[in-house]
């Protein structure tokens, strides 16, 4: 008794972060539990991870849902209602607004760079955005907004350390050494903002940080490239392919981290991985797909067929779809700009075919995968198979 009313205030705050403006339910019947429910009641200590694991699948099992659904669906959540369309909309009017009065305001000293003035300016739009996810993300647990307030803090922090360590004319003779810096401070800012509310999307655009301000240190000793290619193409001279290819397995690596810590995906941990191997998969996808294509050659074309199979059974036994898509979908904007019209039809064709048979067999061939793996891989670790 005594410990059910020590539970009681904590179980009334998930309830209030997790689902809020909820109505109240009316009859006799007790409310259903749903995942945000269960993600409140492991944030408030009343259940473990595997318990609200274990509970979801039982609920699964008892509705039928994994007759009636599409099984071991991968999560996925930008919005909750349409109150939050209403707010992201609010939050774009207002910096809008904010921005043209900032503007307004210190519009004589715009030239007067490095006098505290853009300082200030960009600290009051910091603390703007601050506060308001206090509210929008920590409070009411808002998706749509908390991504939107992650895009304008990760925006104010590049304009802010962009005015502070960019040297135009320096950037135009080459000089990217104060630019990395900018970029590098930068991406340490939106860590700190994902720290604090722990807003998965803000891992893609740390990813992207890190991504942006690694080519712009290498690029001073490697030389500016001449076409974006050149970041891609491991036949390019410079470091940029490997770094690219580098940093997609380590992003890899980081997104595969937080999935193994949370097979289940019920918790904030698989959404980090999600945003993360939306990041990562291009950047190991396009380098070689563009470097195989770039060859031009059968051979070439037939090894580039073979790492898309293999992708694509990596993203079957991750259970990640959203890895696969991301892949395939640069492999497609690739062959457009290579091959333009002679043969792009074919290879869309067949790329087409190949998903709708990948999703339509999703579940059953991963079922066959994961017993095929051989006992050093940890399936154990990894989404169940269904």
């Amino acid at each position: 008794m005594t410990e059910g009313v020590a539970h009681a205030p904590r179980a009334r705050q998930a309830r209030r972060e997790e689902a809020p403006g909820r109505a109240p339910t009316t009859g006799g019947s007790p409310p259903a539990l749903s995942v945000p429910d269960l993600r409140a009641a492991v944030s408030a200590g009343i259940v473990t991870e595997a318990q609200a694991a274990a509970l979801l699948s039982l609920a699964h099992v008892r509705r039928g849902d994994r007759e009636r659904a599409a099984p071991g669906d991968e999560p996925f959540e930008l919005f909750r209602g349409f109150n939050e369309i209403f707010v992201v909309v609010g939050l774009l009017i207002l910096a809008s607004g904010w921005a043209t009065v900032l503007a307004l305001v210190s519009a004589a000293t715009l030239s007067e760079v490095g006098t505290g003035v853009p300082a200030a300016r960009f600290l009051a739009t910091a603390a703007l955005i601050w506060a308001l996810s206090e509210y929008f993300v920590r409070r009411r647990r808002m998706v749509a907004p908390a991504i939107t307030l992650s895009i304008l803090w990760g925006l104010n922090a590049v304009l802010a350390f962009g005015v502070a360590f960019a040297n135009p004319i320096g950037v135009l003779e080459g000089d990217y050494d104060r630019l990395a810096q900018g970029a590098l401070l930068a991406t340490g800012v939106m860590a700190l903002h994902w720290a604090r509310f722990r807003v998965p999307f803000a891992m893609a655009l740390i990813a992207l940080g890190l991504f942006g301000a690694t080519l712009l240190w290498l690029a001073p000793s490697a030389g500016t490239p001449t076409a974006i290619a050149e970041l891609f193409l491991l036949s390019a001279e410079g470091p940029f392919a490997l770094a690219t290819l580098a940093l997609g397995l380590a992003f890899f690596a980081a997104a595969m981290a937080f999935d193994m810590s949370d097979p289940h995906r019920v918790t904030r941990r698989a959404s980090n991985g999600f945003w993360l191997h939306v990041v990562a998969a291009p950047a190991i996808a396009n380098t070689v797909a563009l470097t195989l294509l770039e060859r031009g050659d059968a051979v070439a074309h037939a090894a580039l067929l073979a790492f898309l199979a293999a992708i694509s059974v990596v993203a079957i036994v991750i259970d990640r779809r959203s890895f696969l898509i991301a892949a395939v979908g640069y492999t497609v904007t690739l062959a457009a700009a290579i091959f333009g019209s002679d043969g792009f039809g074919a290879i869309i064709l067949g790329l087409g075919a190949t998903l709708l048979v990948l999703g339509a067999s999703w579940e059953r061939m991963r079922g066959t995968l994961l017993r095929a793996m051989p006992s050093f891989v940890p399936t154990r670790r990894l989404p169940p198979a269904i």
